[in-house]
C-alpha cells in the first residue's frame, strides 16, 4: 500500500466504520451549535441575519439526512462525487457562513478543519490535499473580496490566509499518513488473527482425530489440553473439563513424575508405564515427552514452557507388530504351501489306493483319519495360494459387468442346494436391474465365504440368516449378509479383515481377507457393523457384512460362473 492510496474494499473499509459514524455525528453537532449560536445572537439583539440562520438550519437538515441514510460504511476513499454530500457540503456551508459573517465579529474559518480531517482520515492523500487546496483558495478569494470592499491591510489578510492554508496542508498530510499506517497495521493484525485462528482450528482438528493420546501440561502438572484419545487412555477417572491436575489421581503419578523429569532436565523423556486403576486391568502406555521450548535464561525471557506428552497404547502397538509379522509369515507360507502341494497330493492319492486293499476296521479308521487331515491341509494350502491368485488378478484382470439380483439369485440357489437341510435363510432382492462392476466368479467366492461364516454363527430360526440387495437413487448399490449371531469381540472386530487372523484354531484366517481383496479389485468396499433387523419375531440384533459396489452404465456381460482363477 502506498501513501497515496487506501484500500477501497468492503473488508478494508470496516475498521473506519466507527470513525465514519463519529464524523457524521460531529457534523450534526456542529450544525446544531451553529443554529444555537445564531438563535442566541438574535436573542441578545446582536444580529438579526435571517440568511445566516437559514444557512445554519439547511446545513443541520442536510447533515441529519446524511447521518440517517448514509451511515453504513464510508464511501470509496478516492476523489469523486461520493464526497459531495459530506466534504463538499461542509466546505460550501462554512464558506457561505464565513462570507456572510465578514461584516460581523464571528469567524468560521476554524470549522474548515472538519472536512479536512474527514478527507485526511477517510480518503486518499489526493483527496486530503485537494480538499485543503479548495479551502485555501476559498480563503484567498475571501481575503481578496474583503480587500476590494472592506479596505484595511490587505497584506496582513493574505499573510494570515497563507499561514492558515499551510497549517491545513500539514494537518491533512500528517492525518492521512497516520490513517494509512493504522490501516496497514490493522490489515496485518487481521491477517495474523486469521492465521492464528486457522492454526488453532487445524491443531484442534488434529488433536481430536489423532489416534495417539496427547496431553499438554505446565510445570505444576496442570493439564491444559487433552484430546479424546488421551482421556480414554487415562482411564475412568479422566475428566473432560479442562484443566485438571495429574497429581490428584494416584494412577497418574507415573505420568506426573515423567513430566517433572522433563522440566527438571529440560530434555525429552520416554518410557513405558502402567496406569493402575482400582478394579480395572492395568493399562500399558508408551510415553514420550517434549518441551514446547527450552527456557531462555541467557536472555531472561519470561515465557512459560509447556510439556507435550504423547501416549501410545502398548496393546495397539503390539497388535500392529503382530499384524506385520503375520503378513510376513503369510508371504512365507504362500511359498511353503506351493512347495508342499505336490507331496500332499501324492499322499492323498497313495492313501486312496491303500484304502482299497484294507479290510481291518482299525486300519480303515486310520486311513480315514489320514484322508480327513490331508483334506484339511489341502484346504489350508489352497487358501494360502488364493492370496497370490487374487493379487495376480488385481494386477492383470479387467472388471466385468453383471446384473446383481440375477447373479445373487443363482449363487444363493447353488449354495442352498449343497445342503438344503442346514442352509436355510431369507433372500430379499431390491436392486432390480441394477448393474454393478464385478466378476461373477469373484462375487460367488465373496458370497459363499460370507454365507458360510454366517451359517456357522447364526441361530436356529428360519430367518436367522438374511441375504439382501438394495439399489437406492443417489447411493451405491449394495448387498448385505445378516445373521443373528452374538456380537464380535472388539479385539476380533479390529483385525477382522487381516490375513491369518482368526478367532478359531482350525481356520486359516484368510477368507475375509480374500473377500476384501476381491472387493477392492473391482472398486467395491466391504465392512462389518452390528445391525438390527425387523423380523416376524420382532427387532433382532445381529452381525451384518455389507458390500457396496461401484456403479456402472455398461450393459451386463455374459460371464460364466465357472471361470477358474489363474494361478
Amino acid at each position: 500500500m502506498t501513501a497515496n492510496t487506501l484500500p477501497s474494499t468492503h473488508a478494508n473499509r470496516q475498521p473506519f466504520q466507527r470513525l465514519w459514524h463519529t464524523f457524521l455525528t460531529a457534523r450534526v453537532l456542529v450544525a446544531q451549535a451553529l443554529v444555537l449560536l445564531q438563535l442566541l445572537a438574535m436573542a441578545l439583539n446582536q444580529s438579526r441575519d435571517l440568511v445566516m440562520l437559514g444557512v445554519a438550519l439547511g446545513y443541520l437538515l442536510a447533515t441529519a439526512l446524511v447521518r440517517i441514510f448514509d451511515a453504513r460504511l464510508p464511501p470509496d476513499p478516492r476523489p469523486g462525487i461520493q464526497w459531495l454530500p459530506t466534504i463538499g457540503l461542509d466546505i460550501a456551508a462554512i464558506a457561505l457562513l464565513q462570507t456572510l459573517a465578514q461584516t460581523g465579529s464571528m469567524n468560521f474559518t476554524a470549522l474548515f478543519g472538519l472536512p479536512i480531517l474527514m478527507a485526511g482520515v477517510l480518503g486518499t492523500l489526493t483527496l486530503a490535499l485537494g480538499t485543503t487546496a479548495c479551502v485555501t483558495l476559498l480563503l484567498l478569494a475571501l481575503a481578496w473580496w474583503l480587500g476590494q470592499h472592506g479596505g484595511g491591510d490587505a497584506a496582513q489578510r493574505y499573510l494570515q490566509t497563507g499561514l492558515t492554508g499551510t497549517g491545513y496542508f500539514l494537518v491533512a498530510y500528517l492525518v492521512n499518513q497516520l490513517a494509512t499506517r493504522i490501516t496497514r497495521e490493522q490489515q496485518v493484525a487481521r491477517r495474523s488473527q486469521m492465521d492464528a485462528r486457522t492454526q488453532m482450528a487445524v491443531s484442534a482438528l488434529v488433536m481430536q482425530h489423532v489416534a495417539d493420546g496427547v496431553l499438554v501440561l505446565d510445570g505444576k502438572g496442570l493439564v491444559r489440553l487433552a484430546n479424546p484419545a488421551a482421556l480414554l487412555l487415562l482411564g475412568p477417572d479422566a475428566r473432560t473439563a479442562m484443566p485438571f491436575m495429574l497429581a490428584h489421581t494416584e494412577a497418574w503419578k507415573p505420568l506426573m513424575r515423567l513430566a517433572q523429569a522433563t522440566f527438571e532436565q529440560a530434555q525429552p523423556q520416554h518410557c513405558d508405564v502402567n496406569i493402575l486403576h482400582e478394579g480395572h486391568p492395568p493399562m500399558g502406555l508408551r510415553v514420550r515427552t517434549r518441551l514446547t521450548h527450552a527456557p531462555d535464561a541467557a536472555r531472561g525471557a519470561d515465557v512459560e514452557s509447556l510439556c507435550v506428552m504423547f501416549l501410545h497404547d502398548l496393546r495397539e502397538m503390539e497388535a500392529r507388530l503382530r499384524a506385520e509379522k503375520l503378513a510376513s509369515m503369510g508371504r512365507m507360507s504362500a511359498a511353503v504351501a506351493h512347495e508342499i502341494r505336490n507331496p500332499l497330493t501324492a499322499i492323498v492319492q497313495a492313501n486312496e489306493l491303500l484304502a482299497e486293499d484294507l479290510r481291518d476296521p482299525g486300519h480303515q479308521r486310520l486311513s480315514h483319519m489320514i484322508a480327513q487331515n490331508a483334506e484339511r491341509l489341502v484346504r489350508i494350502t489352497e487358501d494360502v495360494l488364493d492370496i497370490a491368485r487374487v493379487q495376480h488378478q488385481i494386477d492383470q484382470g479387467p472388471s466385468a459387468t453383471l446384473t446383481l439380483d440375477a447373479c445373487v439369485t443363482q449363487i444363493w440357489q447353488d449354495w442352498q442346494a449343497q445342503d438344503p437341510a442346514r442352509r436355510q435363510g431369507l433372500l430379499l432382492l431390491e436392486a432390480g436391474t441394477a448393474q454393478v462392476a464385478f466378476d461373477a466368479e469373484h462375487l460367488r467366492r465373496v458370497l459363499v465365504n460370507l454365507l458360510d461364516n454366517a451359517l456357522r454363527y447364526k441361530g436356529p430360526h428360519e430367518d436367522s440368516l438374511l441375504l439382501s440387495t438394495r439399489a437406492t437413487e443417489g447411493a451405491p448399490v449394495h448387498l448385505q449378509i445378516w445373521s443373528d449371531g452374538e456380537p464380535l469381540d472388539k479385539s476380533v472386530e479390529r483385525h477382522l479383515f487381516e490375513p491369518f487372523f482368526s478367532s478359531e484354531s482350525r481356520s486359516s484366517g484368510l477368507g475375509l481377507y480374500i473377500c476384501r481383496q476381491l472387493c477392492q479389485r473391482h472398486g467395491a468396499s466391504i465392512g462389518y457393523q452390528r445391525a438390527t433387523r425387523m423380523l416376524g419375531r420382532g427387532a433382532v440384533a445381529g452381525n451384518a457384512f455389507t458390500v457396496s459396489f461401484r456403479g456402472t452404465t455398461r450393459p451386463a456381460e455374459t460371464n460364466s460362473l465357472f471361470d477358474t482363477l489363474v494361478v
